[in-house]
């Protein structure tokens, strides 16, 4: 595997490729990404894996001075899952002048993250078309975890023509539920023991509604409840659709319920893709 630092210097190593598919991140990884590159494996070409803490996209006093730097750690996980080529820039590099210039993401960024983070999905497009432009995919991998971003990159591509195909990667837990996740090791060590809860309300979701439950905001309150009981700070627990990411209906069949919850002073984030039978 090929590990680059600059933008000239991938930019030469893919000209001789023909097909380029791309896995954004934000390094600190896990199996979780590796089997993103190993979605990405399946698509064939050349597989480019990203390594960058984009400041764009963290709030003010938010986590990306302590965000962790791994990139030993990250390249071994990256050359295990077949990665070709691993692109890990610094910030100068990325942005050699203060970026002046925003992509303004689309509606379906304003509620729910984008409602506790704001700012956040601006950040996401900025450095998401720039890695696009730099690394000029035919295939970007996201993994479905974060379900509204991928939700988000979709629209954009679709909206600015970028002709990249976007490719969501299944969510890979831990045994007990929790999804897999960089910040989950901020946790405490009795955090951790239940931080598995999340995934058991979201489940408990998805099974109610699939045995024809329709009262989804009942549903939602009651999971809010339970995790609150249990010490959780819950910003959101809701069912959409999953095309739009609008208020659910009893009139769609295909949902996703999300949530974001603080648990001690890590916030964590998770979805479980539902179908009702109409």
């Amino acid at each position: 595997m090929d590990t680059l630092h600059t933008i000239g210097d991938l930019r030469k190593r893919l000209a001789r490729e023909s097909r380029v598919v791309l896995v954004p991140t934000m390094g600190n990884l896990h199996d979780g990404h590796a089997a993103l590159v190993e979605t990405a494996r399946k698509r064939g070409g050349c597989v480019v894996a990203t390594i960058f803490v984009n400041r764009l996209q963290f709030a003010a006093g938010g986590d990306f001075d302590r965000y962790p730097r791994t990139l030993a750690h990250d390249r071994w996980v990256l050359e295990n899952a077949g990665c070709d080529v691993a692109f890990a820039p610094d910030e100068l590099e990325m942005y050699p002048q203060p970026q002046t210039i925003h992509v303004t993401p689309p509606e379906i960024a304003r509620p729910l993250e984008g409602e506790f983070r704001p700012g956040h999905f601006q950040g996401v497009c900025t450095v998401v078309a720039k890695l696009f432009n730099i690394a000029r995919p035919h295939v970007a991998v996201f993994g479905k975890k974060d379900y509204q971003q991928l939700a988000v990159i979709r629209a954009m591509e679709r909206q600015l023509d970028f002709g990249i195909e976007i490719v969501g990667g299944e969510t890979i837990r831990e045994p007990d539920g929790l999804a897999m996740s960089s910040r989950n090791g901020y946790l405490s060590k009795d955090d951790r023991v239940t931080a598995g809860q999340l995934n058991v309300e979201l489940r408990k979701i998805k099974d109610a509604v699939e045995a024809g439950a329709r009262t989804y905001d009942r549903l939602a309150a009651a999971a809010r409840a339970a995790l609150e009981a249990a010490g959780w700070q819950v910003d959101y627990v809701e069912i959409r659709s999953r095309s739009a990411l609008a208020v659910a209906t009893v009139h769609d069949a295909e949902l996703v319920v999300l949530a974001a919850a603080w648990l001690g002073k890590t916030r964590l984030i998770d979805n479980m893709e539902i179908t009702a039978t109409l």
